[in-house]
């Protein structure tokens, strides 16, 4: 399991990006800022770091520099969307790739995917995430109940491996929603509602009393560890 680590000054991005890259197979480490990045990154066993360009005191830039002469961990920059300075400056300290932001959490997949490929780290694949009779294999994009092949739409399955990669714990409709399908689907949290009863149906799960996606009231859903 290939470790990565991210360096952000906003808790909500550390813990959005925790969630999402730990359902794709990812260990996942975060740091509230520079110094304590550089610090974990030194120590060693990290097999990339998503750095944000903009934190308060030693920003991604400084952290870069100082890193470079003693390591080549990959390092992908989170950018100011738009911000040509940021990505060339980046690129020329030793960054392997830049995201701007706002970003979406798949696209962000896909180039740590890629640089880890260039660099020889590619992560092992095989990863199946499990929740009792349910198996959510991301490289496959399969999903089977007690063995048996279940079809999901892209949301659906975006939606169900976040819940299985999270088992029991509750996932709020918006972060379920931006987890599953990016930052711009966020607004549209009622629509949750609509692919979850999908999938409880396709499950054979039991509408009014549900043991595969069970609703937490006023907050979102949530998958048994052992439905």
């Amino acid at each position: 399991m290939r470790r990565i680590l991210i360096i952000d000054d906003d808790d909500r991005i550390r813990a959005l990006l925790a969630e999402y890259l730990g359902g794709r197979g990812f260990a996942v480490e975060t740091a509230s800022d520079g110094p304590a990045g550089l610090e974990r990154l030194r120590a060693g066993g990290i097999d990339l770091a998503v750095l944000d360009v903009m934190m308060p005191g030693m920003d991604g830039f400084e952290v870069l520099r100082s890193l470079r002469p003693t390591s080549a961990v990959p390092i992908i920059l989170l950018t100011a969307r738009g911000d040509d300075f940021d990505r060339i400056v980046g690129l020329e300290l030793g960054a392997d790739d830049y995201l701007a932001k706002p970003f979406n959490p798949r696209e962000l997949v896909a180039r740590i995917e890629a640089v880890l490929r260039r660099s020889g780290s590619a992560p092992s694949a095989g990863q199946v995430l499990r929740a009792g009779p349910i198996a959510v294999d991301p490289d496959r994009r399969t999903v089977t109940l007690d063995d048996t092949p279940v079809e999901l739409t892209t949301t659906e399955f975006e939606i169900l491996r976040t819940l299985v990669a999270n088992a029991g714990r509750v996932i709020p409709r918006e972060r379920l929603m931006e987890l599953a399908r990016g930052e711009d689907y966020a607004a549209f949290d009622r629509s949750v509602d609509v692919h979850v009863s999908h999938i409880r149906r396709k499950l054979g799960d039991d509408a009014r009393k549900p043991v595969f996606v069970k609703t937490v009231r006023g907050i979102g859903y949530v998958v048994p560890q052992n439905p």
